[in-house]
């Protein structure tokens, strides 16, 4: 609600030209204090060296079907279908994500389907991760649920190549001949 910025009576007869006629020694009126909004959200920030970033906000009542780009700070609080890349990303309680995340740092405390890549992960105790994370810190709280492989890398995990184990051996099509 936005504060009522009327003056009420009492001010108003106070005017400076009939202060000044009814006392000489009129103390000064201190100026009126000047309105400061709240911030809504706590985020946690990167230092940079080019400076504070933007932080964006997916609302709960927000489905996205795309993939988002963000070169701050986002926090996720509703639905996303397709990737996200940040910055920072913080996925909320509530929020549903079927897609990958990369960041410098990842949050999760709602519900992520696919992979996650991030110098430092972070799986608070609500989340729920089914996919595969690559890392440089991981760090998991007591009642997050996680299903996948854990793999750490000295590399950059946003941009390395991860090589995938082969799974088996190949069968030839036809085979070889034996020698007589």
């Amino acid at each position: 609600m936005l504060p009522n910025f009327r003056r009420s009576e009492p001010e108003l007869s106070k005017s400076p030209t009939m202060a000044a006629s009814t006392s000489e020694t009129a103390t000064p009126t201190p100026p009126a204090p000047v309105f400061q909004p709240r911030p809504f959200l706590r985020v946690p920030r990167a230092a940079t060296a080019e400076g504070p970033k933007s932080v964006s906000v997916i609302g709960a009542d927000l489905t996205i079907r795309g993939n988002l780009i963000c070169k701050g700070e986002v926090q996720v609080d509703g639905i996303v279908e397709g990737d996200i890349e940040g910055s920072n990303v913080v996925i909320g309680e509530e929020a549903t994500i079927k897609g990958g995340i990369t960041g410098d740092e990842v949050i999760v405390r709602g519900h992520v389907v696919g992979t996650v890549r991030g110098k430092r992960v972070m799986l608070q105790t609500t989340s729920q991760v089914e996919g595969d994370i690559f890392h440089q810190s991981l760090s998991i709280e007591q009642g997050a649920l996680f299903e996948g492989k854990s793999r750490r890398t000295k590399d950059d995990p946003r941009t390395a190549e991860i090589k995938a184990e082969p799974i088996g051996f190949v069968v030839p099509a036809r085979p070889p001949e034996l020698p007589n």
